[in-house]
């Protein structure tokens, strides 16, 4: 009998505020349970606009404790729906220490710990550097009720280290909540995540925002997708310009057949990558 999973990812256009944005996700969590999934992602800081398409200190205000408000919400619908969930919010450590970050629940509705982007870019209609600290946490891998699940976010994609870090670790499954636009990345979009699912040999969930918002003139494309060990997508991508809730099955099965074939893992050099971290 094999070992599938069924996952979802959210790709969906700002609503206006977080309370709508909120429940919209609430909703599509709902809609992915009534058709059996049993983990889900949302995209890059989901109750909020991409606000980095501009350098506002009133966007400070989006943030919030990691647990806290919205993640104990989002713990009592992951317990009553039997759900594991990636909820990649906007944090405050404290006054003025602020992360991009994900929350990680499991399907009991408990709170496993979180991931923050470590990777954070600094150019036109992403002025993240503005708002948050580059993540200090490492590279967890969470055990879930699915399986063991890791995070990288948006701008993280472009470096293959951390990618590497989370298969070192264990992970499974690596979600890669995002907001990016159709100018500047959509010739990497569909290369990188399955490149770094053939290289780290697990399967990745690439989250993409949709529309035009307000703040700026950023496209964001949509095309979220699973896909699987072997670089393969898993169904169709996602629509390029409207709101979708894509989902999937997983077959975990694959994981052990394409590292038995490749054993990327046994083969590695690590004693030879010195230089790769030299100041």
């Amino acid at each position: 009998m094999s070992n599938v999973i069924r996952a979802a990812l959210v790709q969906t256009n700002w609503t206006g505020d977080k309370e709508s944005m909120i429940k919209a996700h609430e909703a599509y969590a709902r809609e992915a349970a009534a058709q059996g999934a049993k983990v889900i992602c949302f995209q890059e800081l989901f109750y909020g606009p991409y606000f980095c398409q501009v350098q506002d200190a009133a966007y400070y205000e989006y943030a919030e404790s990691i647990p806290g408000p919205t993640t104990e919400r989002f713990q009592a619908l992951a317990a009553e729906l039997g759900m594991v969930m990636v909820l990649p919010m906007y944090e405050q450590e404290q006054p003025g220490v602020l992360y991009n970050t994900a929350a990680v629940l499991d399907a009991d509705g408990s709170y496993l710990g979180k991931y923050r982007k470590h990777h954070i870019p600094q150019v036109k209609g992403f002025w993240e550097k503005f708002y948050f600290r580059p993540g200090n946490l490492g590279y967890p891998v969470f055990d879930t009720a699915v399986g063991k699940v890791g995070v990288y976010i948006c701008y993280d994609r472009h470096f293959p280290e951390g990618w590497r870090a989370l298969g070192l670790n264990g992970a499974q499954i690596v979600f890669n909540p995002s907001a990016t636009s159709r100018g500047l990345s959509s010739y990497l979009w569909q290369l990188e995540q399955p490149a770094s699912a053939v290289a780290n040999e697990y399967f990745v969930g690439a989250i993409n925002r949709t529309g035009i918002e307000e703040l700026g003139d950023n496209d964001f494309y949509g095309q979220s997708y699973f896909v699987d060990p072997e670089g393969k997508f898993v169904g169709e991508v996602g629509d390029t310009h409207n709101p979708e809730l894509i989902v999937r099955d997983l077959d975990m099965d694959l994981l052990a057949t394409v590292r038995d074939r490749w054993a990327f893992y046994r083969d590695r050099r690590p004693d030879s990558y010195d230089g790769l971290v030299a100041p």
